[in-house]
């Protein structure tokens, strides 16, 4: 690996790996190799000693021995905040050296080690405690005492940090746990809440639970590695171990939004394998062998049979093709979503009753129905013989079963029998963006809740630009598609025109668009793309600019023969934009609503390259937000009726924190926007 250009990262963790690990020099330039939880013996080689970018080490959990590695970062220069982090935890190393003497900016760590027994007790301390490897503070977690004895080494047994019970050993199962959009950016104030809200959903106990690792990903995603210890028995039994790889594995769970959704890496069973065996055994009697010869001789006749009959009454008959074929043309990946009955959907619905819909469109008919256990969900039924419909259903079920972001919304399973087709999704109780911002609607939306709305959909739509796997265009961005949950956080929906991205060629250019017959809502829709039916990802940057001229003047795209784009500019240039925004919003802060108004214009440029990224777009509204004066950059409550209107009362706090768009006067600032009347916070 040392001939590999700027090669990184090297994680190999939780592969069943053995032997020793290989002397070959790695890449100078690798900062992080990770080897934990496997099964590798022998010393740890000297090849480490040689990397001067080397930011993390960890072999934790296998079987090394001999002596702690006494000069791994002897290469290494530190300067101003470089760290390095060495994990040998549960292991088998018996010797600290006595050159032994690492720099300040040098965590090493090796709890679960004999040596944490045999050396001096003063010397062993401050390196045998159980730690979280990645941004973990030190002394977190409960101390174990150094003078505990080893574990035993017939099973995979470790102390478990978190137990009641001094020096419990115990033989935990390993889980590679990702959340894929979690709402935060530090774990750490969270990580209790975390411990929680997953050992309450998997219902264990909370000192079951221990958080060994956990490091940030681009996305941002949060990789953790966990490990879950049975209740103060030394092991678990076979049935508590499937009863957990099942609600895991199945997606069972739902963790709050905070955490947002998950995704399982890795279910590594340690000291349960032979529980569960994954190789049947061969030894089969001859008897048997050839019963199952005569039985795979007798259902190939059969079945030959019984092709040759289909066939000749196809040919005999010649049918029109059936939605039902016209689906199986399409592969539908469904992983993770329930598959339900045409009963189960009839009796969530009150048989389709009419008071349980609560919309309709192209694709059909959107139910509000209730689940055997009593969930809430938004059932979308097919409109009978609708190629169309056919197409948007194996294209929705293809990508919302492995699309999961806190900001798109989340598909539940789908109904496909009876000539039937229906997609499940989480129920969105405060409906959509463009039932807030029409003029009939008595819940009126603060300009904090709109920033938020609108930071939210950009979220999603990012997600499907540069994570999703292949990357996603939307191709129907607009108020209606962005659902809002109970708190009114914004969910992208509606992938039914959605295409895939392109995808680089043979010599690795990646083509800046695709071409395709232009579909999507007039008033949405990038003039270029109209134009040139060149779809890129910057197409659906402009519909989402026309959401955010919708959010910040209350307006239809189209309305009484105005195109809200051309409008806006108009009074923009004019420096009288005050006329055209929300009253609804009622006081707002004008530098950042000049800021939004200025963003939303870009986004709806004629120009395709003069539109910002999705990803530009995000962080100015990221800084919008975080410029809010207090109180406005939170989702306001929410009741039966309508949104609490917040109170303002007076303060000591001088200047124009809001300006209320209810005024009259002729004060301007530069944007057009009001500053003679404040309303004090």
């Amino acid at each position: 690996m040392s001939g590999i250009p700027k090669f990184s990262y090297l994680d190999l963790s939780w592969n069943q790996l053995e032997g020793s690990i290989p002397t070959n020099r790695l890449a100078s330039s690798i900062t992080t190799v990770d080897l934990s939880h496997n099964f590798l013996n022998g010393t740890v080689p000297p090849n480490f000693s040689g990397l001067p970018d080397l930011q993390f080490l960890s072999v934790n959990g296998n079987h090394l021995n001999g002596s702690v590695p006494p000069a791994i970062w002897r290469n290494i220069t530190f300067t101003g905040n470089r760290t390095l982090i060495l994990d040998f935890q549960n292991n088998a190393l018996d010797t600290i050296p006595v050159s032994f003497d690492p720099p300040e900016a040098v965590t090493v760590l090796l709890y679960g080690n004999p040596v944490c027994t045999t050396s001096n007790a003063a010397r062993a301390a401050n390196l045998c405690q159980p730690r979280s490897v990645i941004e973990a503070p030190s002394g977190e977690g409960r101390q174990i005492n150094s003078l505990c004895k080893p574990c035993p080494t017939d099973k995979t047994f470790e102390y478990n940090p978190a137990s009641p019970i001094p020096c419990f050993c115990a033989a935990p199962l390993g889980v590679g746990f990702r959340l894929k959009s979690p709402g935060i950016s530090d774990f750490l104030p969270y990580k209790e809440a975390f411990e929680t809200d997953l050992t309450s959903l998997l219902e264990l106990s909370v000192y079951q639970l221990y958080i060994e690792r956990y490091m940030w990903e681009t996305g941002p995603r949060l990789n953790t590695h966990l490990k879950l210890f049975p209740d103060n028995t030394n092991l678990f039994n076979k049935t508590e171990v499937e009863r957990l790889r099942q609600v895991l594995a199945g997606w069972r769970i739902t963790l709050s939004d905070v955490f947002g959704p998950y995704e399982l890496l890795n279910f590594t069973l340690g000291s349960y394998e032979d529980e569960f065996p994954t190789v049947v055994s061969s030894g089969l009697k001859k008897s048997a062998l050839a019963g199952i010869l005569v039985g795979t001789i007798v259902a190939a006749i059969a079945l030959s049979v019984v092709s040759t009959v289909l066939i000749m009454k196809r040919r005999r008959k010649r049918r029109t093709v059936s939605r039902r074929s016209l689906l199986s043309r399409f592969p539908v990946k469904v992983d993770g979503v329930k598959c339900f009955t045409f009963e189960e959907m009839a009796a969530a619905t009150g048989d389709f009753n009419i008071s349980a819909q609560v919309g309709q469109g192209g694709y059909g008919k959107v139910y509000k129905g209730n689940l055997a256990d009593g969930t809430a969900v938004a059932i979308k039924r097919a409109h009978e013989d609708s190629l169309q419909g056919s197409k948007e259903f194996c294209t929705e079920i293809e990508l919302l079963s492995r699309l999961h972001h806190r900001n798109l919304v989340s598909l539940v399973g789908y109904c496909d029998e009876e000539d039937e087709q229906m997609l499940v999704y989480e129920f969105m109780p405060n409906g959509t963006l463009r039932d807030h911002l029409s003029a009939k609607t008595e819940r009126h939306l603060s300009f904090g809740q709109r920033v938020h709305i609108a930071l939210g959909a950009a979220k999603g739509i990012l997600y499907l630009h540069t994570e999703a796997d292949p990357p996603i265009f939307h191709r129907d961005v607009k108020a209606s598609n962005i659902l809002l949950d109970s708190k009114f956080v914004a969910k992208v929906a509606d992938f039914g025109l959605s295409r895939l991205a392109p995808v680089p060629d043979i010599e690795g250019t990646l083509p800046a668009h695709i071409s395709t017959v232009v579909k999507g809502t007039p008033g949405y829709l990038d003039p270029e793309y109209f134009l040139t039916h060149k779809l890129t990802e910057r197409s659906d940057v402009y519909s989402l600019g026309v959401v955010f001229l919708e959010l910040l003047t209350g307006m239809k795209p189209i309305q009484h023969g105005k195109n809200i784009v051309r409008e806006v500019n108009l009074a923009y240039q004019s420096g009288d934009i005050s006329r055209i925004i929300d009253s609804r919003m009622s006081s707002y802060p004008p530098e950042c609503v000049t800021r939004f108004l200025s963003l939303a214009i870009k986004c709806c440029r004629d120009e395709t390259e003069a539109r910002p990224y999705m990803a530009d777009i995000v962080r100015e509204l990221e800084t919008i937000r975080s410029v809010l004066p207090e109180g406005e950059d939170i989702l306001s409550e929410t009741t039966g009726s309508g949104l609490l209107t917040k109170t303002m009362s007076s303060s000591t706090t001088t200047g124009p924190l809001y300006v209320s768009s209810h005024m009259s006067g002729s004060g301007q600032v530069d944007s057009g926007i009001p500053s003679g009347t404040v309303a004090p916070r």
